[in-house]
């Protein structure tokens, strides 16, 4: 196993590199008779592309055009495999040339280096957030399949740096720039960005995806429960580094009678499980979060090695976001989709009768 595919039932293969030709997706399982269109996977894919600008966003501008190669027959599915393109327009190769034998500190460089014995030092080649892409378009095939079960996944930023959002707006998620559901949050996230830029570093922050109208009985009992799908799914973005749902760590914190949610005639009255008990949803809104590092890539000087084991210094230049915030967003998304989607179609194999 080479660990390029993701679901069961609703299986995605991603390919290609940061600074290949292309890179691009592959689904098997979908089901046939959605609607899907390049113009649909486009809306996606337009929310994370780069280049759009913006205060936290790099200068590297790709289209990021998709083409649809496969699956499809006259605007939809046909349950044949699914395979998408989206070729790099704009990328810059040779602004790599001095770290060809320099391991970047944060990134992926010397881990490739010591599993493979080669790596694409172009932009990190493979281990490079680009990738995402290929997610994301994915995840909106998924999205169409969920809508036919009003199933809505929407993620937004809470929390850039020390900056964290006190409201949760979602109308005003699409009003401004980094997908925050509290303006005036908001406001206060870009003035910070603004000054971290300034000074050469970056910032980290937090995601929250919610998933309205999950129906009950999605999830398996053991290894695959749906909180470690969904924690597994959102832990494979690169820049994620931790993940909770409902409470999560704050549970540990509170008492039993605190944690519980009690449970009334017409549902939960609370939600601290974040919509999963025993690793099975029960109905309510999937609620998870994702902690998201700073980007590694900064131009301040860091002390790193050659591939020789030789110290040297090292500041990164380039164009590099000055933090994953906003264009990750749209990824935390994208993964949640894909595990619902996944899930939903294995409830469906199980126990067809209960989620008709």
């Amino acid at each position: 196993m080479s660990g390029n595919t993701f679901g069961q039932y609703f299986r995605v293969t991603t390919w290609g590199e940061s600074h290949g030709p292309a890179l691009g997706v592959v689904i098997d399982g979908c089901p046939p008779r959605l609607p899907i269109s390049e113009a649909v996977i486009q809306e996606a894919l337009d929310k994370r592309r780069p280049g759009k600008g913006g205060l936290a966003e790099t200068a590297r501008k790709e289209p990021d055009r998709v083409e649809i190669l496969s699956g499809t027959f006259e605007g939809k599915t046909t349950g044949t495999p699914i395979s998408m393109l989206i070729r790099n327009r704009d990328a810059r190769s040779d602004a790599y040339d001095h770290l060809r034998n320099v391991f970047r500190p944060g990134h992926g460089d010397y881990t490739y280096w010591k599993k493979y014995g080669i790596r694409d030092h172009r932009g990190g080649g493979r281990s490079s957030g680009r990738e995402t892409a290929a997610r994301v378009a994915a995840a909106k095939v998924a999205q169409v399949l969920l809508d036919t079960v009003n199933i809505h996944v929407t993620a937004y930023t809470v929390a850039m740096g020390s900056v964290s959002a006190r409201k949760r707006d979602l109308d005003a998620i699409s009003q401004n720039r980094l997908f925050c559901p509290d303006p005036e949050a908001a406001e206060e996230m870009e003035e910070l960005i603004t000054e971290i830029r300034s000074r050469g570093d970056s910032l980290g922050g937090i995601v929250e995806v919610m998933a309205t109208g999950v129906p009950p009985g999605l999830g398996e009992p053991v290894f695959d429960k749906l909180d470690a799908e969904l924690a597994k799914g959102l832990m494979s973005i690169g820049a994620v580094k931790g993940v909770e749902i409902g409470a999560g760590f704050r549970a540990a914190r509170m008492l039993g009678s605190e944690n519980n949610d009690p449970i009334g005639p017409e549902g939960f009255l609370s939600n601290n499980s974040g919509g999963i008990l025993a690793g099975i949803s029960n109905g309510d809104d999937l609620v998870a979060r994702a902690a998201i590092k700073p980007i590694p890539s900064i131009s301040k000087e860091q002390d790193t090695i050659t591939v020789s084991g030789e110290p040297t210094k090292l500041r990164v230049g380039g164009r590099h976001d000055a933090s994953a915030i906003p264009r990750i967003v749209p990824v935390c998304e994208a993964m949640v989709r894909l595990v619902i989607a996944d899930h939903l179609l294995r409830a469906r194999a199980l126990t067809p009768d209960l989620l008709a």
